[in-house]
């Protein structure tokens, strides 16, 4: 990532949060990218089967989002889940063979890209639905008032995050859980990765209202816009969020403007995006604007990052070796896992 760094600096000092959380970050968005990068090498090698939709130029949405939940929070993700997962905390083997269909993934195989899961990250899984999530997320947001209000518990009101493109905000599920969310008063934040194209339509051409944060005020919750390029813009907004969520005040929508710099899937040639406007959008590659801020405020050296660009190279490189030499799940266990076990 150090070569031709020129961007100039974008954010303004932000003292709320420690050299220590910033690098973090910054681990974290390249992890993501890294991870992706790698999968599309896998993916034209033939180590990975159907459709792989890769996250890159997103990172800052997954990151600024889910590194400010505890991990008691949940996350419900859409078919494009695995930086999603890998910042909730699924390790990048148990997500990389989860692509290899092994037996050591994440959801044992069985779920493959669009279906990464994880009980014990609270992680609710991918859907390859578009909007198939956000109904998931209000039944998960529910049992955090139940068990709260109801069962009594003294933990802290668990806050359910729910990811979703530009194209699902048109959708009915979108629709009716806004409305049941602030009816309720539930602990959950929707997230709109509006990367500005569903799949192969332009956001503009299909939205009478483009402006999707706009849409939650008719069900009367907060709306707001942000730069899904900006990984602090983000992460600020999101803290408020998840704040007014554990007292009790309902739930939030973001809308976050970001880019995918990848074709909608890998098996997508990408023709009808301009190169004008995909030139416009890399430029403001949100893992360089955190790259030159790190270095530029002085908080950390060249060679800091050099060495988390490795030990994420490291990781990287372990998870594919990993996926590579697990199991293959066994044909006598063809229907296990279909239910839950008592």
């Amino acid at each position: 990532m150090n070569e031709d760094i020129t961007l100039p600096v974008v954010y303004k000092q932000d003292n709320n949060i420690k050299p220590e959380e910033l690098l973090s970050l910054y681990e974290d968005m390249l992890l993501g990218r890294s991870f992706e990068d790698m999968c599309a090498q896998m993916y034209y090698r033939g180590k990975m089967f159907g459709f792989v939709h890769l996250y890159n130029g997103q990172e800052a949405v997954s990151t600024g989002v889910i590194k400010a939940l505890t991990e008691n929070d949940y996350v419900c993700s859409t078919y494009r889940d695995h930086v999603h997962a890998l910042s909730k905390g699924v390790t990048a083997r148990e997500v990389m063979a989860e692509l290899f269909g092994k037996e050591t993934g994440c959801s044992k195989g069985r779920g493959g890209s669009m279906h990464i899961f994880s009980a014990k990250h609270n992680f609710l899984g991918g859907f390859a639905f578009i909007g198939e999530g956000i109904p998931i997320a209000i039944g998960a947001a529910f049992q955090s008032i139940y068990t709260k209000q109801v069962l009594k518990s003294r933990e802290k009101i668990a806050v359910t995050t729910c990811f979703f493109g530009d194209g699902t905000s048109n959708n009915g599920q979108f629709f009716e859980c806004l409305n049941m969310a602030v009816l309720w008063k539930l602990p959950v934040i929707f997230i709109v990765e509006n990367n500005q194209w569903a799949i192969g339509m332009a956001h503009h051409r299909s939205a009478s209202t483009p402006e999707i944060h706009k849409k939650a005020e008719v069900f009367g919750l907060p709306g707001i816009e942000v730069d899904g390029m900006d990984v602090l813009a983000i992460r600020k907004v999101t803290i408020q969020a998840i704040e007014r969520a554990r007292s009790g005040e309902g739930p939030t929508l973001i809308e976050a403007l970001t880019y995918r710099f990848r074709g909608h899937s890998l098996a997508d040639p990408d023709e009808l995006r301009s190169r004008d406007e995909k030139e416009a959008w890399i430029a403001r590659d949100p893992i360089k604007r955190l790259y030159n801020y790190i270095i530029d405020q002085r908080i950390a050296s060249v060679q800091d990052l050099a060495e988390i660009e490795s030990n994420v190279k490291l990781q990287i490189e372990d998870a594919v070796e990993f996926a590579i030499n697990s199991p293959e799940p066994s044909i006598t266990d063809l229907h296990k896992y279909l239910f839950a076990d008592d």
